[in-house]
Parts: C-alpha cells; sequence; structure tokens
C-alpha cells in the first residue's frame, strides 16, 4: 500500500462516513435545554460525552506534537468535573476545539514530512503517528456512537 494511500484512508477515518457516525452529525441542532441533562443511568451529561471526546482527541494530538508532553491523570483530566456544566457558548467552543484539533491532525496526516511509522521522539517505544490516529479514530468513533444512540433512546433527535 503506497503512502499516499494510506494517508488518505487515515484522513477517511476522521472525516467520512464510513462504518459510524460523525462528530458535527452528532451534536447537529442539539437541543440547547438538554446540553447539562444527565444521562439516565451514566455519571455525566450530553456536554460532559462531548467534551471528554474533545478532551482525549486533544491529549493525543498533544502527544504526537509536544515534544514536552505530560501525561495525564485518568479519569480526571478526561472528563469535566461531574459538577460542572455550561452554556451554549460553552457548548459550542467544546465543537469547535474538537473540529480545530481534528484539523491539526489531519494537518499532520497530510504532510509527507511526517512519518507515520516512525518513532516518536519523545513517545512510548513502539508509538507513532500511525498508531495514535487510529487510536483517535476509534475513541472518536465509540463515543460518537454512544453520542447517537443516547440521543435516539431519549428522543433527542
Amino acid at each position: 500500500m503506497s503512502d499516499s494511500t494510506i494517508r488518505q484512508q487515515l484522513v477517511n477515518l476522521l472525516t467520512k462516513r464510513q462504518a459510524h457516525m460523525l462528530f458535527n452529525d452528532a451534536v447537529k441542532d442539539f437541543p440547547e435545554a438538554h446540553i447539562n441533562t444527565q444521562i439516565s443511568d451514566a455519571d455525566y451529561t450530553f456536554w460532559h460525552l462531548i467534551e471528554h471526546i474533545r478532551l482525549t482527541q486533544f491529549d493525543i494530538l498533544d502527544y504526537i506534537r509536544n515534544p514536552e508532553y505530560a501525561a495525564r491523570q485518568w479519569p480526571r483530566d478526561y472528563w469535566p468535573a461531574p459538577d460542572a456544566t455550561t452554556d451554549t457558548a460553552g457548548w459550542s467552543q467544546t465543537v469547535q476545539q474538537f473540529n480545530a484539533d481534528l484539523q491539526a491532525l489531519l494537518d499532520i496526516i497530510n504532510d509527507p514530512a511526517n512519518d507515520l511509522f516512525a518513532q516518536i521522539p519523545h513517545a512510548q517505544p513502539g508509538h507513532n503517528i500511525l498508531r495514535e490516529i487510529i487510536i483517535v479514530g476509534q475513541h472518536n468513533a465509540y463515543h460518537v456512537g454512544e453520542l447517537g444512540i443516547l440521543r435516539q433512546t431519549m428522543g433527542l433527535w
């Protein structure tokens, strides 16, 4: 498989409707009155969930590009505080920042100067850009699917 084909497949993983819903589809026209609604049988709200997706994606972006990367604490640094709430502006900020960080990942993928298979110099052994992008794609797809199902079961489409 050629380098350009691999890069295109990674871009598709993050940006195309293949076997999963996209983040922007899942948050589109989300009812403002429910951004802080507690999800049944869960310890989080809808905003907590999209903020978790954003925080985790940013963490991996930071891991890829920051030689001074410091590991975050699970789960504290990957979820908002259980009692945290937001407003429409905060919801929009989460969505906008998710998309900005996604674009930064796409820029890394599309830059032919970035060897997708090379060890990330400051990372754990065996960690390369290809691995990290696949993790982002899997994590995003999992939680975006969760968001879509929760919207469905709570009648929020």
